[in-house]
């Protein structure tokens, strides 16, 4: 084991990529990290790091600022119940610690959108406590390097699984650990066919020596997939066009979008003419378009979608239902990335 960690640092401290997040350990800064990096690539995510960052520095800032702000800040990472989870845990923060991170991590599990992997990755590198933090990317180099045959993603695993990583944290340097072995997995670890004969700890990994590297780690579920179909209205009038906002428990609540019919199946173009228009309102308007068929894939569903673009005629034209918007002010709201794409193709930006 001394050797598979000294191994491991040394092949950190040469190729550790320099990410934004490295360079501080302010607990603020390390928590908003982490939460834009759960289900997000580092490249995507350094990016909106660095405008929450900036726009955001400090707790307090994001505490006092709108959801709205903060989605729309958000927009195009997804999962965006990440980002109202962020907004509501800053003014936990800042009401209830008084503007200071719990450095416990039993406390920090406290927080909202805060699970075990994140409480031990703000513990060990924000306030250098040693906890295990076991990411995706840990679980495949643990697997893979002792030969573990346990599946991920069942209770027994996930308890075997932090066994060992509780067993091999350093207490010296736990937040340097973490990181180290998280960017082993991410980039020579990596799910499909690593490079092996560059790895430094290939001779005494189980894995590689049985030429099952490609088989773990072991999950034992996958995710079904529903199939939903939207079929989402883009009524012009004039300068202006109409939003509504996503209410309830469900994808991309309180984000804006076109008005929306959902259905059980895939309308043909003659069915979305015959019965779709009428039940979004009484409207008198010209159908100008229906789009072609967009394929949106979220983890749990996919969602196939079409705009049918209408137009009004008449300009005094108002609604109780939903939310009257000049083209020019669109980029304020925060809207799904699905809906993002649609004004773009529309040439609404």
């Amino acid at each position: 084991m001394g050797d598979f960690l000294g191994d491991i640092y040394k092949w950190y401290n040469i190729y550790k990529r320099e990410l934004p997040w490295r360079k501080t350990t302010n607990p603020y800064f390390i928590w908003l990290s982490e939460i834009i990096l759960q289900q997000t690539r580092v490249t995507q995510g350094s990016k909106y790091f660095l405008n929450f960052k900036s726009q955001f520095p400090t707790v307090n800032r994001l505490a006092l600022a709108t959801e709205d702000e903060v989605l729309k800040l958000w927009q195009g990472l997804g999962y965006y119940s990440r980002a109202r989870n962020l907004h509501s845990t800053a003014k936990i923060i800042v009401n209830d610690f008084n503007g200071q991170f719990p450095a416990d991590y039993k406390q920090l599990l406290k927080l909202k959108g805060v699970g075990n992997y994140t409480a031990a990755a703000i513990a060990s590198i924000a306030f250098n406590l040693p906890h295990p933090a076991v990411d995706g990317n840990i679980y495949r180099v643990l697997a893979r390097y002792f030969g573990i045959k346990t599946p991920i993603d069942t209770n027994s695993g996930k308890k075997e699984f932090y066994k060992i990583a509780n067993d091999l944290i350093s207490h010296k340097n736990p937040g340097m650990h973490n990181q180290a072995l998280m960017e082993f997995g991410a980039l020579q670890c990596v799910p499909k066919s690593p490079n092996c004969k560059l790895c430094p700890v290939a001779q005494t990994c189980i894995a590689n020596k049985n030429n099952v590297v490609n088989a773990l780690p072991v999950k034992s579920k996958k995710a079904k997939q529903r199939k939903r179909y939207f079929y989402f209205y883009y009524i012009e009038n004039g300068n202006y066009l109409f939003l509504e906002k996503r209410t309830g428990k469900d994808i991309w609540q309180n984000l804006y979008q076109f008005p929306l019919i959902e259905t059980k199946k895939e309308l043909s173009d003659v069915e979305i003419l015959k019965n779709g228009f009428t039940k979004i309102s009484d409207l008198k308007g010209n159908i100008k378009s229906i789009s072609a068929k967009r394929k949106h894939i979220l983890t749990h569903q996919i969602i196939y979608a079409h705009v049918i673009h209408i137009e009004i005629k008449n300009k005094d034209f108002k609604s109780d239902e939903f939310i009257r918007v000049n083209k020019k002010d669109i980029h304020k709201f925060a809207v799904p990335r699905l809906v993002e794409q649609f004004f773009k193709d529309l040439g609404i930006e």
